[in-house]
């Protein structure tokens, strides 16, 4: 274990040494020429920063858009997708006609896709993913990365969805009954076409019935009758549902407690 860890400070002491040279050059070409062999090696942490180095010295040049894009990859390579994102950006601003522009639009709004994060955290990222593919979309229908484009933005939306729906049952297992109701409400509002919208309608039946039991005497009248609106409507939304019976027992038991008040 020991050699091996030594053999591996040593490559990394010897690959530094051997960058820090080309960087002491003062002959830009000969960096270019380095940069290209690093990343061609897949050696992006020592090409990104030889690309950097004579970016000042090709600027302007025939060379500088093929430098910019194979910069900006770099950062994209090494994971660093904030960074990736802000270059792609940077790269379409100077090279607006470039026939990499397509591409790089696409792939400013894949560096958000990488970033989203688990469901429990916050989702800003997927939101961003989201709004950028369905852009991209929009302002390239014919393109070939359209379909990968509109699968990225159905993961978004999943996640989303979920996310939401983690919201809505926290109400719910936290014992307020009445926000639960309004967040599944909300959330079947949201995503009426999604595969659980006759589960998120139960949840508000089961929300607003809870919420019901433990009202005051003199507001469980009215709050019963909400539960039976709420479970009409789910019989009209969803007359082939599966869940149909449980919704009906919470028919027969709001009209068992109206009769009791």
């Amino acid at each position: 274990m020991r050699v091996f860890l030594f053999i591996v400070i040593a490559g990394l002491l010897i690959s530094c040494s051997g960058i820090n040279k080309i960087l002491k050059s003062k002959d830009p070409e000969y960096k270019l020429r380095m940069a290209e062999q690093y990343y061609v090696k897949k050696k992006y942490h020592f090409a990104q920063a030889l690309y950097e180095d004579v970016m000042p010295n090709f600027r302007g040049s025939p060379l500088f858009e093929d430098l910019y894009y194979k910069y900006a990859y770099c950062a994209y390579y090494q994971k660093d997708y904030l960074n990736a994102e802000n270059l792609f950006k940077s790269f379409l601003e100077a090279f607006p006609n470039s026939t990499k522009a397509e591409e790089l639009d696409y792939m400013r709004a894949f560096c958000y896709f990488k970033m989203s994060p688990k469901v429990a955290l916050d989702q800003t990222n997927t939101i961003k993913a989201m709004g950028m593919l369905q852009t991209f979309v929009n302002t390239h229908p014919n393109s070939p990365r359209n379909k990968e484009a509109t699968e990225f933005i159905d993961i978004c939306r999943v996640k989303l969805e979920e996310k939401e729906r983690l919201g809505a049952q926290l109400y719910f297992d936290l014992g307020q009954f009445r926000a639960a109701g309004v967040a599944y409400a909300s959330l079947l509002n949201n995503y009426p076409d999604s595969e659980k919208s006759d589960e998120y309608k139960l949840m508000v039946i089961k929300s607003y019935f809870k919420f019901a039991e433990l009202s005051v005497d003199e507001r469980k009248f009215e709050r019963y009758e909400q539960v039976i609106a709420e479970c009409n409507d789910f019989v009209d939304r969803f007359p082939d549902s599966k869940l149909t019976k449980e919704v009906e027992k919470y028919i027969s038991l709001s009209n068992n407690n109206i009769k009791k008040i």
